[in-house]
């Protein structure tokens, strides 16, 4: 994997939507001849399929693949990608509780890249699991700190709406 294959795989996502309804398997193969110019069993290209399948409707055959990819050591940014991409696809499949333990899992490891969607993804497992209080919490929390006013009110009023919520 280099710079021109990285710069290859990015432009065919960014094809995704031209694709339409029908074209999922279309852009999957586009994905797969990506991903078969890595090393067999490359997490990289383990991740890539998996987000076509993911994108194309079909979280259910995501999900091995993205375990797949970390279990093989999937590393960097696309590491913490997967966190939000294989938990969403969890709770698309009816598996929020695991989705919820890995974001959870992840955002105990500190702050990095793409804190505020972890929240967000983690916020609808929690819808899912009939938690929105809590979700609703952390879409604040992740909210605040982008506002041009009132983000000490919205962290406040985050905090507020689980502080008597059982853990």
């Amino acid at each position: 994997m280099d710079a021109e294959w990285e710069k290859r795989i990015a432009a065919a996502w960014a094809t995704l939507d031209s694709y339409g309804e029908d074209g999922g398997a279309e852009f999957r193969a586009v994905i797969d001849g990506l991903a078969a110019e890595l090393p067999d069993g490359d997490p990289v290209g383990l991740f890539e399929r998996a987000g076509a399948f993911d994108s194309t409707g079909h979280s259910d055959r995501a999900v091995p693949l993205y375990q797949e990819a970390l279990d093989r050591g999937l590393d960097g940014y696309r590491r913490r990608r997967t966190a939000v991409q294989l938990a969403s696809s969890l709770r698309n499949v009816g598996r929020a509780e695991e989705g919820a333990a890995l974001l959870t899992a992840e955002l105990e490891k500190g702050p990095g890249e793409l804190e505020d969607a972890l929240r967000a993804c983690l916020a609808l497992c929690y819808a899912s699991l009939g938690r929105e209080r809590e979700g609703l919490a952390l879409v604040l929390e992740a909210l605040a700190p982008h506002l041009p006013r009132y983000q000490r009110s919205m962290a406040n009023y985050a905090r507020a709406l689980v502080a008597d919520t059982p853990a």
